[in-house]
């Protein structure tokens, strides 16, 4: 390690009030974590299955305001009210 790698190193703990190892075992458990959970396959119950793939949605989609607008048809613009 370079001396002005190991300086900044120091005082970044002295800061912190923690030594080295400790940085680089969380920073380690950082990096497996997030490889863990970017690996991790989700079941979803049979019904939640059966919906995949059944619509496509627009990339510029705005979710927020497409909700509203449907509950706004569902439950305002009802025919016979």
């Amino acid at each position: 390690m370079s001396i002005l790698l190991h300086e900044v190193a120091k005082s970044y703990t002295n800061e912190k009030n923690s030594s080295l190892s400790d940085i680089i075992e969380i920073y380690l458990k950082t990096l497996t974590y997030e490889h863990q959970t970017f690996n991790m396959v989700i079941n979803f119950n049979p019904t939640v299955e059966s919906l995949k793939g059944s619509f496509k949605i627009l990339k510029n989609m705005l979710y927020k305001k497409e909700f509203k607008y449907r509950l706004e048809n569902k439950y305002l613009y009802r025919k016979g009210n």
